[in-house]
């Protein structure tokens, strides 16, 4: 991997004025669930590479799953460069001193066999089963990642990393009424319980059916993990410079002035131990950090990646993100995780709602964060205590609104994709039955 990277900058150097190499090997297994059995299970070596140059200021990408075509990738980055607009914005990493993180590899997953992933699936099922309730889809994947950064600025980043995830949707039946739900877990470790996420999804589905209707009115609403993670998707668009410097963010003037709540602090934190998006660098070399992008409900920072930073006359934050070799980088999350001062108990609620789960988060306004979603496996909150499952019910509001007037209900976080959270309590949110 080494070789094939030097080879290939010193190669793409010659011919530009800044070169970057990237390559990437990813070994992933995924097993697929449809009703009460596994549909198929498939393994995958997927190895590339790609190559950025800037010529005359002129930025040029080109990548291959062949890395014996090294000279090929070089001459179409060249190509693409002399094609594209001169933009002073564009740079690459300066050499850095990475830090060790911890608990983003685990040999087992690394090893990790197409049976023993298959196991997994099953055991899920049959405790599903168990319960007496329907698995209708599910899965369980796991992979394991290395990459290498090499430019000529002198980086040289090599991150190695493993993950794994499953989940499972059931249904629970009771007098011909039927309830669904939905759970899954993810880690850089193979320690992903699944007997914890079969009985978790058949408790919540079971706990949903004879659903009661619930009144119109604005009340407290009792995020949990998923559904608290699903509204956030909104929100962190308005702290992604990128969005700031088209004028896409509610934040862009912003800095220095309280916009959230002041007992609630933010921050994106690539370091973070066993986090699901860390590592010793992002996909442009940057080093990991920790950023405090709001402390005490204050805007103190955006999330940048190395070309947003230099066009905003900043550091970047080490948020160039790469979905694979085959992508530019872009700002993206690392770990968000939200700490609150105050915490709420669910004691003090004396009429509300608990929301396992939102659907159609992704059609809220990103700039306006106006949201309109259903909630999934919702259940009434009466004098402090969870009574009935809701049959149906609506949220609507503004999450920058909401997000001036919540409270962490637990210490206890879950990872939830970028998001560190606890459950969260949103006050006043009208509920639409």
């Amino acid at each position: 991997m080494i070789n094939t990277a030097k080879d290939a900058l010193n190669l793409a150097s010659g011919k530009s004025d800044y070169a970057e190499v990237y390559i990437e090997k990813e070994k992933s297994i995924d097993v697929d669930i449809q009703n009460n059995e596994v549909k198929f299970a498939k393994e995958e070596f997927v190895c590339g590479m790609s190559i950025r140059v800037i010529l005359n200021g002129k930025m040029g990408f080109s990548y291959t799953t062949n890395l014996d075509k090294i000279n090929e990738t070089v001459q179409n980055a060249i190509f693409n460069a002399k094609s594209n607009v001169a933009d002073e914005n564009f740079t690459f990493a300066i050499e850095s001193k990475y830090n060790h993180v911890k608990g983003i590899y685990d040999k087992k997953i690394e090893v990790m066999d197409i049976e023993s992933s298959i196991d997994f699936a099953k055991t899920m099922i049959n405790v599903v089963e168990e319960e007496k309730c329907e698995p209708t889809s599910g899965g369980f994947s796991a992979g394991f990642v290395e990459s290498l950064i090499l430019n000529s600025n002198g980086v040289n980043c090599k991150n190695i990393g493993t993950s794994c995830s499953g989940f499972i949707a059931v249904n629970a039946e009771e007098n011909s009424e039927v309830s669904t739900a939905y759970e899954g877990d993810s880690s850089r470790s193979f320690d992903i319980n699944p007997e914890w996420i079969a009985d978790n999804a058949c408790e919540i589905a079971k706990n949903s059916l004879n659903g009661k209707p619930i009144e119109t009115k604005d009340m407290d609403v009792l995020l949990d993990y998923r559904a608290a993670s699903g509204l956030l998707g909104t929100f962190v668009n308005a702290v992604n410079a990128d969005n700031v410097q088209r004028g896409r963010s509610i934040y862009a003037n912003e800095i220095g002035n309280e916009v959230v709540s002041p007992s609630l602090s933010i921050y994106d934190d690539g370091t973070y131990d066993g986090g699901l998006n860390s590592s010793i660098g992002d996909g442009e070399g940057t080093k990991s950090q920790k950023t405090t992008v709001i402390k005490n409900g204050t805007l103190k920072n955006f999330i940048y990646d190395l070309y947003t930073s230099k066009k905003g006359d900043s550091e970047s934050t080490g948020n160039g993100m790469r979905s694979s070799f085959a992508d530019m980088p872009a700002v993206g999350l690392s770990n968000l995780i939200l700490e609150f001062d105050d915490l709420t108990e669910i004691s003090d609620i004396k009429n509300g709602i608990i929301v396992t789960d939102v659907l159609g988060a992704h059609t809220a306004n990103p700039i306006s964060g106006d949201f309109s979603v259903e909630a999934n496996n919702a259940f009434k909150i009466e004098n402090g205590e969870i009574s009935e499952p809701v049959k149906k019910a609506m949220l609507s509001g503004n999450i920058f609104k909401v997000m001036k007037n919540m409270s962490g209900v637990s210490k206890e976080t879950r990872q939830m994709g970028p998001f560190i959270i606890p459950r969260i309590l949103a006050r006043g949110l009208r509920v639409v039955g």
